[in-house]
């Protein structure tokens, strides 16, 4: 995954075959704020711009721009792999809960 940091935002960076372009998508926000460009110096100079368009409709708002998570979420997987995780959890010794947690953290931190 391509992602890009702009004042302290993450966006994940994609490009876009129809339109030749590069676009940027920031996550976390509680509203959509996505930029397009041609080379990376543009995509940074674009996402600025979108941003701080967004964080400024949100202070005209007064809205939180930042997306609030609880933690919980809900994940569907075939019986199979359900199955699976449950025993290589119980062979480290941990709950389901626990080995999905340090799965998905591995993962996050390998971008």
């Amino acid at each position: 995954m391509n992602t890009m940091t702009i004042n302290g935002h993450q966006a994940v960076i994609s490009f876009d075959a129809d339109l030749q372009m590069f676009r940027g998508e920031f996550v976390g926000l509680n509203g959509g704020a996505d930029f397009y460009a041609k080379d990376v110096d543009g995509l940074r100079r674009e996402g600025e711009i979108s941003l701080r368009i967004f964080l400024e409709a949100c202070t005209e708002d007064g809205v939180d721009p930042r997306k609030h998570f609880s933690g919980k979420f809900s994940l569907r997987v075939d019986p199979e792999l359900h199955e699976a995780a449950v025993i290589a959890a119980a062979a480290r010794g941990l709950s389901l809960n626990q080995w999905a947690s340090e799965a998905i953290r591995q993962a996050a931190s390998a971008q």
